[in-house]
């Protein structure tokens, strides 16, 4: 730990990162790379094909790198006594009592069984409350009942995020609760959902709304000044492309759904923030937890969480827990890694045994739930840079 990054492997690091910018790849980036006190950043091509250039405060979608920090308000809210760890939700969340199970997760909606028992907050930490994204879901001839149900009642949480679609936290909380579980609680991985449901289970807890919560108890301790549900300043946001045939086709614009409060503060996919925000937070969790949380809560969320049967049970793909497990709201790897990324362009990674942070942040969404190259690249340059 007394050494630091080489000279010589940050220009690699360099090199490797501008090698993916172009108009049809990946029109800008912020890649931050960070152990101990040294921190070094590359900000290189532009927000927008044929915009302004990139700079290292530039604002990007982070999507569902978002997760990571509500699990963090979420463990904070536990050590201040106001949410218990495997306490049922039903107290806060009473849209969520009682429910129902499908019988197979493609059936009819009125196909169901009891649930065996009440979802806690750990089942929403660990996405095994029930409700989420199963890849199975995206072989499916057509849409699933509760999947096409979940998009008319505009949960958006099934698909990339999007804060125009959905209701008010009360409304929305209601049309989850009116939908039947895909899983018995405990019993199975799934994915996305979880992160949502506990943002508005933190608001209740705390008595003021999501947003309020996360500047308290995490923004404002950790000086994390741009980070938030919407860009103040949406002239530092980057242009969201998605990848097609033809090229890259734009998704999202600076004025777009990101450039005004939201009805629905998503505490799975729905914040911008920039790269210095991303380490603050990282060195949070690296250095214990403080100011923000206990010891204990850290290590619970870095570590995995996870039973071997409900690992057996699949991820993302066959191979999602080759590798790595999950702690609460984001991976942890077998080496001790922990992180999560956002289908938007945006990957966080930090290492408690290196001390290395690696943040790449792009505009290019994801094509899968793989980890797009230009984030491997980096993510490898950065290890190699290690004296």
């Amino acid at each position: 730990m007394t050494e630091g990054l080489t000279a010589a492997g940050l220009a690699r690091l360099r090199a490797v990162a501008q090698g993916h910018i172009g108009d049809d790849r990946v029109p800008g980036l912020v890649a931050l790379v960070a152990r101990g006190d040294q921190v070094h950043v590359e900000a290189l091509g532009t927000l927008a094909v044929g915009g302004r250039p990139v700079t290292r405060d530039s604002l990007f979608r982070i999507a569902s790198t978002t997760k990571p920090i509500t699990a963090a308000v979420t463990m904070a809210l536990i050590d201040e006594g106001l949410i218990g760890l495997d306490e049922p939700v039903d107290r806060l969340l009473p849209e969520l009592a009682g429910r129902r199970v499908l019988r197979r997760m493609d059936g009819p909606l009125d196909d169901t069984v009891p649930a065996g028992r009440a979802i806690t907050t750990r089942d929403l930490l660990t996405f095994t409350f029930g409700f989420g994204v199963a890849l199975e879901m995206f072989a499916a001839p057509a849409p699933w009942p509760v999947v096409a149900a979940a998009e008319e009642l505009r949960l958006s949480t099934i698909g990339p995020p999007n804060p125009q679609v959905q209701p008010d936290p009360d409304t929305w909380i209601a049309n989850l609760g009116s939908l039947p579980l895909l899983a018995q609680p405990g019993e199975r991985w799934l994915y996305n959902t979880g992160a949502s449901v506990l943002g508005v289970l933190a608001a209740r807890a705390a008595g003021e709304p999501f947003a309020q919560v996360l500047r308290t108890r995490i923004f404002e301790p950790l000086g994390m000044r741009d980070t938030g549900f919407w860009a103040q300043d949406p002239g530092r946001l980057a242009t969201s492309y998605r990848p097609t045939a033809e090229g890259l086709a734009v998704w999202d614009e600076p004025d777009g759904a990101w450039s005004r409060p939201p009805a629905f503060g998503d505490g799975a996919a729905g914040l911008v923030s920039t790269a210095d925000d991303l380490l603050a937070f990282a060195q949070m969790l690296l250095r214990g937890g403080a100011p923000v949380m206990s010891a204990q809560a850290t290590r619970a969320m870095t570590t995995d969480q996870l039973t071997p049967a409900v690992k057996a049970r699949g991820g993302l793909g066959p191979a999602f827990f080759d590798g790595r497990s999950w702690g609460f709201c984001q991976a942890v790897f077998d080496g001790g890694a922990f992180g999560w990324d956002g289908g938007l362009g945006t990957s966080w990674l930090a290492d408690p045994a290196s001390g290395l942070t690696v943040i790449v942040l792009t505009q290019r969404m994801f094509e899968s739930s793989d980890l797009p190259q230009v984030h491997r690249d980096i993510q490898a340059a950065a290890q190699a840079a290690l004296a």
